[in-house]
């Protein structure tokens, strides 16, 4: 075949791949061409001649001693007896290789059919290496896609880069209704290749870590490290808790995550269709976490402890009147404070209303008692 360098050239040009890489796939594809047609059992290999721009295709049989099992064996036809080798060439030996030249061209349109499959598969099977190695340094980041279908069951296909993702309707935000043609974020969880679907990526809407990407855009400060998002915990469409954290003291990690009148948190809220977010400043002082935690309820005292099966619990204690505040809508509260913290969170009420400075007073003792670390 002639002019084989402009081939691979112009692949590689068309389809954003490595030249070296395109030609190592046409060279597979001639030795798999030449199994198929010539014999299963030969050994070929297939080098590129720079000056003549064709692909040199050589049998190569090793010599071994009479009468060796491998002479015998499945790959018969890629071996020959010394006495065989000798009647060739009387100076042949042991360990020898025997090279034979062929020529596709004299096997007729068979051949070539079979070489245009094979160029095609080697080469769909490069691209499609190169997009899962592309696209598997995305796994939990945000990309962008249009939406190209919309199944029975709402699982929306979104078009990436010529790759196909999937937004399955459990990975959808409650009330989230999609069509075609409509412009779609998610977060890569995961990444596949097989022979059959190519490549093919899974997407998330409702990951805790979605929320953390978003606000990494949003937010310079997360993006560059100086606030860091410790945790996070969400209830998709509904409400989520991040817990925030700075080693740097003249930053507030909270007010850089929300912004002048919140309009960084409510940029994010946006585009999670109006989920409440509450950014609570994290401390390692697990009763201090699980008290900020418990926001927007005044907390009285938080007692923690660790059975022998490693469960966490921790006994929250507050007044009467921030019980409600605690627990929240639908208990939506204190599953989200559970899941942030890692503990299952109990309520201890007491008896009597706090005022307002008791209340100021009671958080006090908490900053005092753990720090505001």
């Amino acid at each position: 075949m002639e002019n084989m360098l402009d081939i691979i050239d112009s692949i590689a040009s068309e389809k954003g791949l490595n030249p070296d890489s395109v030609a190592e796939a046409i060279k597979t594809s001639f030795i798999q061409t030449a199994k198929r047609i010539i014999n299963p059992t030969f050994a070929f290999e297939a080098d590129i001649d720079n000056q003549t721009k064709q692909v040199k295709l050589r049998q190569v049989i090793t010599v071994v001693a009479d009468g060796n099992e491998q002479l015998e064996g499945e790959s018969a036809g890629a071996y020959m007896s010394i006495t065989d080798a000798r009647a060739i060439d009387d100076e042949a030996e042991i360990g020898d290789q025997l090279q034979m030249e062929h020529e596709l061209e004299t096997y007729g349109r068979s051949a070539f059919a079979t070489l245009h499959r094979e160029i095609e598969f080697h080469i769909q099977r490069l691209v499609e290496n190169e997009l899962y190695e592309k696209f598997k340094n995305k796994v939990n980041t945000i990309v962008s896609g249009r939406v190209t279908n919309v199944d029975s069951n709402q699982n929306t296909a979104i078009e990436i880069d010529d790759v196909r993702a999937t937004l399955a309707m459990k990975s959808r935000i409650k009330g989230e209704k999609f069509k075609v043609g409509d412009v779609v974020s998610a977060l890569v969880r995961r990444v596949n290749v097989d022979k059959v679907m190519g490549v093919t990526m899974e997407l998330s809407r409702t990951a805790p870590k979605f929320l953390e990407e978003l606000l990494a855009l949003e937010v310079p400060e997360i993006k560059d490290g100086i606030v860091v998002v410790e945790k996070c915990a969400r209830i998709p469409g509904e409400r989520a808790k991040i817990a925030l954290y700075t080693n740097r003291p003249q930053i507030d990690p909270i007010g850089a995550t929300v912004g002048v009148r919140g309009v960084r948190i409510n940029a994010v809220s946006e585009e999670l269709c109006g989920e409440n977010i509450d950014c609570v400043e994290y401390s390692a002082s697990p009763e201090l976490f699980i008290s900020r935690a418990m926001s927007p309820a005044i907390i009285s005292a938080v007692s923690v402890s660790e059975d022998e099966n490693g469960e966490k619990k921790a006994l929250v204690t507050l007044p009467s009147d921030q019980k409600s505040k605690a627990i929240g809508k639908s208990g939506i509260n204190i599953r989200l404070a559970s899941m942030l913290t890692g503990y299952i969170i109990e309520l201890n009420e007491v008896g009597g209303t706090a005022s307002t400075e008791e209340k100021k007073e009671g958080l006090s003792s908490l900053e005092a008692l753990f720090g505001s670390n």
